[in-house]
C-alpha cells in the first residue's frame, strides 16, 4: 500500500509539473507574440508615414520639372524616384516581421537621392554628393555636410545634416527633428526604443562603417539595435531580469500548486 501511494504521489508530481511547465511556456509565448505584434505595428506606422511623405514629394517634383525638357539622365533619375515609390509601397505591404521594415526605408533612402538629383539637374547645379541621410530626420534626404551638435545634456558630435538643418544648427537654432509616438507623447526617433531600430537602420544601412558616421551617437543605435541610445542597455538588462524572475515565479507557483494537490490527496487518505 505504501509503494502504491508513493507511485501515485510521483505520478501526480510529474504530471502536474509537466502541465504547469507547458502552461507557463504558453504564457511566455503569448507575451512574446504580443510584443512582436506591437513592435511591428509601431515600426510599420513610422514607415507608412514616410512612404506617404515621399509620395507628396513626388507630387511637388512634378511641378518642379513641368516645362523643363527632360534629357536622358534626368528621365532616368525621375524614373528611379517613381520606381522607388512603387517598390516602397509593395515592400511595406509585404512586411510580416519588424526587421523587414528596413527594406522599406532602404528603398526610400535611394529614392530621395534620385529626387535630389532631378532637382539639381533642373536647376543646372552639380549633382549632390552621395552622403548619409540627414540624421535629424532621414526624410529630409541626403545630408550636405557634418555639423557639431549635442542633444540636451549630451556631448557634441559631428552629425550629418541636410542643408536646411545644417543652416539652423550653425545659426544656433534647433534642427527639425523627426519624432515618433511613444505612449502618449512624441519623442526624437533615437529615443523611441527597439521598435524603431529597423526603421532607422534601413536609412543608414548603406553607410554602415562609413567614416561619415564614425563617432556619431547613432552608430551603436543604428547598427547595434539600441533603443533610447544609452537607455536601451538598461532596458535590455531589466527585461532579462524580469524574464528570470518570471521563470522562478512560475516554478514557485507550480510547486505550490503541486503541493496543494498532494496535501489534498493525503487529506483524503486521512479521511
Amino acid at each position: 500500500m505504501e509503494w502504491l501511494v508513493l507511485l501515485i504521489v510521483l505520478g501526480v508530481v510529474g504530471g502536474g509539473a509537466m502541465l504547469i511547465s507547458r502552461r507557463h511556456a504558453r504564457q511566455r509565448e503569448d507575451a512574446a507574440r504580443a510584443e512582436l505584434e506591437s513592435q511591428l505595428s509601431t515600426s510599420k506606422r513610422a514607415a507608412e508615414e514616410d512612404v506617404t511623405k515621399f509620395g507628396e514629394e513626388l507630387q511637388r517634383l512634378d511641378s518642379d520639372v513641368a516645362g523643363h525638357p527632360l534629357d536622358e539622365a534626368m528621365q532616368q533619375d525621375y524614373q528611379r524616384a517613381l520606381d522607388a515609390y512603387d517598390d516602397a509601397k509593395m515592400s511595406l505591404d509585404a512586411v510580416k516581421q519588424p526587421d523587414e521594415i528596413r527594406h522599406v526605408t532602404e528603398i526610400l533612402e535611394d529614392g530621395r537621392y534620385a529626387i535630389a538629383c532631378v532637382k539639381a539637374r533642373v536647376a543646372g547645379e552639380p549633382l549632390p554628393a552621395k552622403r548619409p541621410p540627414c540624421f535629424f530626420n532621414p526624410a529630409h534626404g541626403p545630408s550636405s555636410q557634418d555639423v557639431e551638435w549635442a542633444p540636451p545634456g549630451g556631448a557634441a558630435r559631428k552629425i550629418p545634416a541636410c542643408p536646411a538643418d545644417a543652416e539652423r544648427v550653425l545659426a544656433g537654432a534647433d534642427p527639425y527633428i523627426r519624432t515618433v509616438q511613444v505612449g502618449a507623447q512624441r519623442v526624437p526617433y533615437w529615443e523611441g526604443g527597439q521598435a524603431y531600430a529597423p526603421w532607422a537602420q534601413g536609412y543608414y544601412s548603406n553607410w554602415r562603417g562609413s567614416d561619415m558616421l564614425s563617432g556619431v551617437l547613432i552608430g551603436s543605435f543604428l547598427f547595434g539595435g539600441m533603443g533610447n541610445v544609452f537607455g536601451g542597455i538598461g532596458e535590455g538588462i531589466g527585461g532579462i531580469g524580469e524574464g528570470i524572475g518570471g521563470m522562478f515565479e512560475g516554478i514557485g507557483d507550480g510547486i505550490g500548486e503541486i503541493g496543494e494537490g498532494i496535501g489534498g490527496m493525503f487529506d483524503g487518505f486521512g479521511d
